[in-house]
């Protein structure tokens, strides 16, 4: 999740279906049908929901920007708060230590905030300050790591983390059955192993991969950082005579992974990586890398969970659906990115 020094590493990337996506809040509900226009109580739902209305402050907290993807998360809460003359946007010191991030929501929760959006450092050790932020009045809209208490978030936004995982196993899966390969040898390089977004990600290439007939061969978590996905990567490929495909979690973490491929002198397996980052979009569309394709976890993620804290704030829902009130959930699709659809995503990527 986070962890680092002068390289980019971890997850993320674009995406191309968030319920909750731009377009998604500023559209009106309205009737297709002239002749059947939308009843009253629907109606009132509708409007422009980007036009100039109550003045909010929202509160903002994630790690440290010390990679691509949370760089990319930061970045595109700010830009979205920049579009809105009725919103102030009140970051705090970003951090990976889990004390200070706890400190510094508090301090949020102390200025009283509108609305507070949390990206934790980890879910499970800053569930009891977002609950105090939720007990204070204070919607908290729960930014990709899920707090487990659902008491301690109004709105969680987020990736498909298994379908990550179901996406990346089919890659796989049906390359390695076009090719006839009986047995393959499929690795794994995870991110940190403790998270359950890992281990959501994990089952989904498992399952998917189940469905084939195959299974992971070996796996070794890297930590979501360059250095360490460079070591484990060459350990694997020692350990590894012959390779047949590898799917690496992480495209930050993929930087280090991809140098040890390339140092070795391998190219029997293919690969698949994870976020969608421009450099790993960039490798794919070269067509002269193991990496083959990579499947998505938006950063623009953050955009939205913006969008969704100022409509929270201003007691308004999200006019393309019926409902009075933004969603409780919002999962974030994820799509795989091969060289035939490349082009369409790179503008999306984020720099590792």
């Amino acid at each position: 999740m986070h962890e680092r020094s002068s390289r980019p590493s971890r997850r993320g990337l674009l995406t191309g279906g968030a319920a909750i996506a731009a377009g998604t809040l500023a559209a009106a509900c309205t009737s297709n049908d002239e002749k059947n226009p939308a009843p009253a109580a629907v109606a009132a739902n509708g409007g422009d929901n980007d036009k100039p209305g109550k003045k909010v402050t929202i509160g903002f907290s994630a790690p440290a920007a010390d990679h691509g993807w949370i760089a990319a998360i930061t970045k595109n809460a700010q830009a979205q708060a920049k579009r809105y003359s009725d919103v102030t946007f009140k970051p705090v010191e970003p951090t990976n230590d889990i004390n200070q991030q706890i400190s510094a929501v508090e301090s949020l929760i102390s200025a009283k905030v509108d609305v507070l959006i949390l990206l934790p450092n980890d879910g499970g050790q800053l569930n009891q300050v977002a609950r105090k932020a939720m007990d204070a009045g204070i919607p908290v809209v729960n930014l990709d790591r899920v707090f487990p208490d659902k008491l301690s978030y109004r709105t969680w936004i987020g990736g498909d983390n298994y379908g990550m995982g179901v996406a990346a196993g089919h890659y796989v899966g049906k390359k390695l059955k076009q090719k006839g390969v009986a047995k393959p040898v499929i690795l794994e390089i995870q991110g940190i192993a403790t998270l359950p977004l890992t281990q959501d990600r994990s089952k989904g290439f498992a399952d998917a991969l189940k469905s084939y007939g195959f299974t992971v061969t070996a796996r070794q978590d890297a930590k979501f950082t360059v250095e360490s996905g460079n070591q484990v990567a060459g350990n694997l490929l020692q350990a590894h005579k012959k390779i047949d495909a590898l799917w690496n979690q992480d495209d930050d973490q993929g930087v280090g992974v991809l140098a040890a491929i390339k140092q070795a002198g391998r190219k029997e397996f293919f690969m698949v990586g994870a976020a969608g980052s421009a450099n790993a979009m960039r490798e794919i569309q070269g067509g002269k890398s193991v990496l083959e394709a990579t499947v998505t976890y938006s950063p623009t993620m953050a955009g939205s969970a913006l969008r969704a804290a100022r409509l929270l704030a201003q007691g308004k829902g999200m006019s393309d659906l019926v409902e009075l009130q933004v969603p409780q959930s919002i999962t974030l699709a994820s799509e795989t990115v091969d060289r035939q659809n490349v082009a369409r995503y790179l503008p999306l990527g984020f720099e590792s």
